[in-house]
């Protein structure tokens, strides 16, 4: 029998809130995290902006000792799914534990702390070198971590697939649940890769929004004048879990899991395909696993980067995928909120469609002032709405061609 999969708990740290709460609230406020770089020295870049994570302390969530180990991402990580987990009212006992599992994961893994012990092994020689550098930068150090956190046993790994890997933890740990594996899973993404590595990358490829006077409009999805995507940190974490488990237990439940899909374009290892193929089938069957119909789709998350050929191209799709009902469907893109968080990116968004689904009204697309022929749907301009959101969806696209969909519903 295939089980029924519902969100019981939220968390989440990004450049725009500490907490899910935050986050969400700057969402529906239209509250750009993005600000000058302060993370490292900007002035040799030409582009000085991006969406740091403010504020933020672990504190005594987790042993100080093995947070000096640990990656930056991985701290992001932990602290959203210690939320989620509180949030849920899940308890994790050595009854249940062997049923709980983990599918966390990060498309940069802890590339800062190879960037650091790099840095010690030219200045101080290998001796020098911590014996803990391998364990917490590899891609599923936050699964783990987690699963040591929480005393969670169950199936336990990362999904790595670029900027679509948040998205594809959630599908794994959907499916996992769906075919008995687990009766929950804590789940989502994190990422943390504003170093001077990566931007300078970012700035030779000309992939980044330039308006460093004002960093708070400088990502403009679906705008006629958007010029690239604005870097990000941060993580998102969901506790899934099986239906009935959770109504046994009188969790609160925030809406149902119901479709996951799946692909990869096959054709570069930046570039999306121009017809979008890719994406378009991995959203196809995301909602045919969902069984539902084009026009019950309320939301879609888009990936919504703020480049000018991925905003064309999801707006291709959606309109190849969902036929006229694209048109009466609410699309915006939270990323001028949080940043392009990278791995972490699909996690963050599906908070969006949570929540939306939850508050019925759908968050902005905030800098949107000049309309593209091209992107002719309707992406909520700059401010939120109020309206019934029952279906909500959220797409992702990653280097290397990947892709990958997940569909939420208001709980029946």
């Amino acid at each position: 029998m295939t089980r029924r999969v519902v969100v019981t708990g939220v968390g989440a740290v990004t450049a725009a809130g500490n907490t899910a709460e935050d986050t969400w609230r700057a969402m529906v406020e239209g509250r750009s995290g993005i600000g000058p770089i302060t993370l490292f020295d900007p002035e040799p870049y030409p582009v000085r902006i991006q969406a740091e994570v403010k504020n933020f302390d672990l504190g005594e969530r987790v042993d100080p000792r093995q947070q000096r180990y640990m990656s930056r991402a991985v701290k992001f990580g932990l602290a959203a799914a210690l939320e989620a987990l509180e949030d849920s009212g899940l308890a994790i006992t050595d009854e249940n534990a062997d049923d709980v599992g983990v599918i966390f994961s990060s498309g940069g893994g802890g590339i800062d702390l190879v960037v650091e012990w790099q840095k010690v092994l030219e200045e101080k020689g290998p001796r020098r070198v911590t014996p803990f550098l391998v364990a917490n930068f590899i891609d599923d150090a936050a699964s783990g971590h987690i699963a040591i956190a929480t005393g969670a046993r169950g199936p336990n790994m990362a999904v790595v697939s670029a900027c679509a890997t948040g998205t594809g933890a959630l599908g794994e740990a959907f499916e996992t649940i769906r075919r008995g594996d687990a009766i929950a899973v804590i789940t989502g993404a994190c990422d943390a890769v504003l170093l001077p590595i990566f931007h300078a990358t970012w700035c030779s490829m000309r992939a980044l929004a330039s308006d460093n006077e004002h960093p708070e409009r400088a990502l403009k999805p679906f705008d006629l004048h958007r010029d690239g995507f604005v870097a990000g940190e941060g993580a998102a974490a969901f506790i899934f879990e099986e239906y009935e488990h959770a109504l046994a237990r009188g969790a609160r439940i925030y809406c149902e899991v119901i479709g996951y899909g799946s692909s990869n374009d096959a054709y570069d290892m930046i570039a999306l395909h121009e017809t979008g193929r890719g994406l378009r089938r991995a959203l196809e069957a995301a909602i045919r696993k969902a069984g539902i119909t084009a026009d019950q789709v309320d939301y879609i998350n888009p990936h919504g980067s703020g480049t000018p050929l991925n905003d064309r191209v999801e707006t291709r799709v959606f309109k190849e995928v969902l036929g006229e009902a694209a048109y009466r469907c609410a699309i915006s893109s939270v990323k001028p909120i949080t940043g392009h968080c990278m791995g972490a990116s699909g996690s963050v968004e599906a908070l969006a469609c949570v929540m939306a689904i939850r508050d019925q009204i759908v968050p902005p697309t905030i800098n949107y002032t000049t309309p593209d022929p091209e992107c002719d749907l309707d992406y909520v301009p700059n401010e939120a709405r109020r309206r019934p959101v029952r279906v909500a969806i959220s797409t992702s696209v990653g280097l290397g061609g990947h892709n990958a969909a997940i569909v939420f519903r208001a709980i029946e």
